[in-house]
């Protein structure tokens, strides 16, 4: 009897062979394999061939999607991070800003958080021109906002000093946080909230 031909194509494995995915299934594979050699071996050591073999896929599959690993980092991180979502009132700015950074902790210790952390790692300025539009429009643009958000009820509440809703007071939190992440190797836990939240954010915006 004849055997079933498993060899690849250029496009994934042909019939016969035991996995074929398209679409969304195929591009979530691609997504995690992306990511898991981000995290284990960073940027500079990942190529496209690796994670064409990690999501059992050809390279044609993953070229005629992304022009480059740069492009495809980018989308398999919009894929996983968390949409930008509006800070709910929870009847002080204390408890409001502790959500933030809570939030946020969640996000950096998780997989997804461990990607970015890899990639902040290793950013060069080339490198920094790709990656800084993402972190701007998906993590410190919201944030920022968000954070102005809470001033506001905050003054209109009285528990905010008049004055204090601005942009240096919010950029503080995402400074904080890119800062730790791509130079301190910094634990990111509920003490760091707290010392984050009582010795820099409320000091600043205390009446």
């Amino acid at each position: 009897m004849d055997q079933p031909d498993r060899r690849q194509s250029a496009d994934g494995p042909v019939e016969g062979a035991p996995l074929r995915r398209r679409g969304k299934a195929l591009e979530a594979a691609i997504f995690e394999a992306a990511l898991d050699q981000l995290t284990s071996g960073g940027f500079a050591r990942m190529t496209m061939e690796g994670v064409a073999g990690a999501a059992q896929t050809g390279k044609a599959a993953l070229y005629r999607r992304w022009a480059s690993k740069a492009d495809l980092v980018m989308d398999a991180l919009v894929a996983v991070m968390p949409p930008p979502a509006d800070i709910p009132d929870l009847g002080s700015a204390e408890a409001e800003l502790r959500h933030v950074i809570q939030a946020y902790i969640a996000v950096l210790n998780s997989r997804t958080g461990a990607a970015v952390r890899a990639l902040m790692g290793e950013l060069d300025h080339e490198r920094a021109e790709f990656f800084k539009g993402f972190m701007h429009e998906r993590v410190v643009g919201p944030t920022a906002e968000g954070i102005l958000g809470i001033l506001r009820r905050g003054e209109a509440r009285g528990d905010v000093r008049r004055g204090a809703a601005v942009s240096i007071v919010a950029d503080v939190l995402p400074a904080m946080l890119l800062y730790r992440a791509k130079f301190c190797a910094g634990v990111f836990d509920d003490e760091f909230c707290e010392d984050l939240l009582g010795q820099v954010l409320l000091p600043a915006i205390r009446p």
